[in-house]
């Protein structure tokens, strides 16, 4: 059998370009929601008697489809370097990163004072108001929390020769927190997300509290099934130094 061609320079190159454009992307995504403010936004706005037409937030709109671009590279990029057999350790450090970097500090950014409505009337977990992107601080602490968890098991048990590649779960949170940040931002720039003057919550509302509250129970569950995996791990070693310990008796 014939042996495979190794890559080309070019499909070398193009795996790592991908990677290094999302942080690119990942850089002007923060600038615009740095430079967005709720009060600024024309979905802030309540229209004079007689308004007609369909208040739209552009700015919005183009973040979150800057956000659906760079996902679609972190999925592109992975495929291709595997397709052409190009895996490089440029891509396997910046890939990773990349990726972290990308989906935490849009959840940081959607946290942020920039999402928030003062509401003196209405009390939560983060003062009276409420966060228009219906992500609150403590949320990225408890998503944050769960990455770093998982990081240094990781870290801890390869450095010690163990395989611990990611599952099903951790894959099926990464999409979900990408699907969600763009259709958080989308609602936000397309539709009402504020209480109504009777004090109801439109659909909108209940929306993004449902997609977020979802992510973040998701995200909690996935990392189970790794402290489980790294709680087994150990007990076989502590076993294993036993078994050595009375061997040596």
């Amino acid at each position: 059998m014939a042996q495979a061609a190794p890559p080309t320079a070019l499909q070398r190159a193009i795996p790592n370009w991908l990677t290094a454009s999302r942080v690119l992307m990942a850089l002007i995504f923060f600038t615009v929601l740095a430079i967005w403010r709720w009060e600024d936004s024309p979905m802030a706005k309540v229209p004079g008697p007689g308004a007609i037409g369909w208040r739209v937030d552009w700015l919005l709109l183009g973040a979150a489809a800057l956000f659906a671009v760079a996902v679609v590279t972190d999925a592109l990029d992975g495929y291709l370097a595997r397709l052409w057999k190009a895996e490089s350790v440029f891509g396997r450090i910046m890939d990773p990163f990349a990726d972290k970097i990308l989906i935490v500090g849009a959840f940081v950014f959607l946290a942020g004072p920039d999402f928030w409505l003062h509401m003196p009337d209405k009390a939560s977990l983060a003062g009276h108001g409420i966060q228009i992107s219906g992500i609150y601080p403590w949320m990225v602490v408890v998503m944050l929390a769960r990455e770093l968890l998982v990081t240094s098991i990781r870290g801890t048990l390869e450095s010690q020769g163990v395989t611990f590649a990611s599952d099903w779960w951790g894959k099926g949170k990464m999409i979900l927190q990408s699907v969600v940040v763009p259709a958080v931002l989308c609602i936000i720039a397309l539709f009402p997300v504020t209480p109504q003057p009777d004090g109801t919550a439109p659909w909108g509302r209940w929306a993004i509290d449902v997609c977020v509250w979802v992510t973040l129970g998701v995200t909690v569950i996935s990392g189970i099934p790794y402290v489980r995996r790294c709680l087994i791990i150990l007990a076989q070693w502590a076993e294993h130094k036993r078994e050595l310990r009375k061997a040596g008796e």
